[in-house]
Parts: C-alpha cells; structure tokens; sequence
C-alpha cells in the first residue's frame, strides 16, 4: 500500500470513529476547518498554500500530508510546492528540513499517482 493511501485511509477511518461519537465540540471544529478552506476573499489555492507553509512550521507531517493532498487535488504545481517549502524553512528554521524531507517523499507518491 502507497504511503499515499496508507495515510487516506488511516485519515477516513479515524475521522469516522471521531464522528461516531457526535461530540458537538468536536465536529463544530471539524467544520470549521473544512469551512475556513473554501473560497472568500483568498482563493483555495493560496488557502491551501497557506495551510502547507504553516504546518511545515509546525511541524505537524498530518497536516502536511493532508494539505499536499489538497494541494495536489487542485492543481498546484511541483514548482509552486517547492516555494512554499523554501518559505517554511526560513520562517520555521532547520527544524523544518526533515519535514521537508518527508514532504517531498508524499509530494512525489501524489505524482506518481500512488
């Protein structure tokens, strides 16, 4: 199995135990992040991108996975990942570059259609 559907699948299958418990708190949130993605006064591209260079930052390789995915989805080309990548490693320093490493490894199973 692709590192690609590995993390799809792991993903669906949590999220759907999360939701099965119908916390009100929890799925407001879920929510929330799914409605602060889509299109207003910034397109979802710069929204994804944005969502990519801050969880490079935070270093959370969920987050990364998840965003590159969207990434990937609508468009964003390999060029355009690889500024992001640049920007998240200067504002989140050398601690980055291992999930930039990580990073570029799923970027290219998205590529490949893994």
């Amino acid at each position: 199995m692709s590192i690609v559907n590995e993390f799809n699948d792991y993903r669906a299958k949590m999220n759907e135990k999360i939701f099965a418990q119908n916390n009100k708190a929890l799925n407001r949130f879920f929510a929330l992040d799914k409605t602060t993605y889509e299109a207003g006064a910034l397109d979802v591209k710069t929204k994804e991108l944005l969502g990519l260079v801050a969880s490079m930052v935070l270093r959370c390789d969920d987050c990364i996975r998840y965003h590159l995915g969207t990434c990937h989805e609508i468009g964003v080309t390999r060029e355009e990942v690889f500024e992001v990548f640049a920007v998240a490693n200067l504002v989140g320093g050398s601690i980055c570059i291992p999930h930039t490493r990580r990073a570029v490894e799923y970027w290219e199973a998205l590529e490949k259609g893994d």
